[in-house]
């Protein structure tokens, strides 16, 4: 038990690497104890243990969570577990995927479609209706979902995604002017291409390419996708909700 209630609680999914975990060292670094999530068994549980353990050893309060936020019943058990050690979820970051296949469109199935809407669409449902009734009774809550800059610039062979990406953004929408009344408030934070872990593999001359069509000059580091989280899920974001901030450095400028 490490339950601090001097400290609202944060659920960031899939916060075991990347740009999750960014999310959640920020956090905490603001004054939340953090709900780190991943998959169970390894190599997933491990490094969702050595996110907690960071941000402990930063002096922050934090929980390690291995569940599968894409099963009912995983969700609801996470969602009790958080509650018993931490508190109640009063912000909701949003940021579980999982693998992104390539492929052209006569190629992409029904299953596929369906593996990236577990990601996107149930998965924020399933938690969603654990988490905003004790929101809307304490008539405060945040919710924040990451998408992609691939809802405005589609590439080629990720229909799947980008599909799944969109209903996220209608999600998070409608969700708003559902919820604001009850003092909750509900976006999106979109990235350009920010390398993570899972970039490993991209071919350098392909991040050239991407970085010559950035008007900042640089790269975006998992840290600007979690200041801008950070904004959200502040006190001086009360007023702002369904509104899907674009982190890209001005990419979308060239559009």
């Amino acid at each position: 038990m490490i339950r601090d209630g001097a400290r609202p609680v944060a659920l960031v999914t899939g916060s075991s690497r990347g740009l999750g975990s960014a999310i959640a060292r920020r956090l905490a670094r603001d004054g939340y104890a953090v709900a780190v999530n991943g998959l169970p068994g390894p190599p997933n549980d491990g490094h969702v243990r050595q996110v907690a353990d960071t941000i402990r050893s930063e002096g922050g309060v934090a929980g390690a969570f291995c569940f599968d936020v894409t099963d009912e019943r995983q969700v609801a058990a996470l969602v009790a577990a958080i509650t018993r050690e931490l508190g109640p979820v009063q912000a909701l970051v949003l940021n579980a995927t999982g693998p992104q296949p390539e492929a052209p469109l006569s190629e992409v199935d029904w299953r596929q479609h369906l593996d990236q809407l577990d990601f996107f669409v149930k998965s924020p449902v399933l938690l969603g209706r654990e988490v905003i009734p004790g929101m809307r009774a304490r008539r405060h809550g945040r919710i924040v979902q990451i998408d992609s800059e691939v809802v405005d610039r589609p590439p080629v062979g990720r229909s799947a995604y980008a599909t799944a990406k969109s209903a996220q953004i209608g999600l998070t929408r409608s969700w708003a002017r559902e919820l604001a009344p009850f003092g909750i408030t509900v976006n999106t934070v979109a990235p350009g291409f920010i390398p993570v872990e899972r970039h490993a593999d991209v071919a350098a001359q392909v991040k050239d390419a991407y970085l010559a069509s950035v008007p900042a000059g640089r790269m975006g580091t998992p840290e600007d996708i979690a200041h801008t989280v950070g904004f959200l899920v502040s006190p001086g974001a009360g007023f702002v909700t369904g509104q899907r901030l674009v982190v890209d450095g001005g990419r979308a400028l060239n559009s």
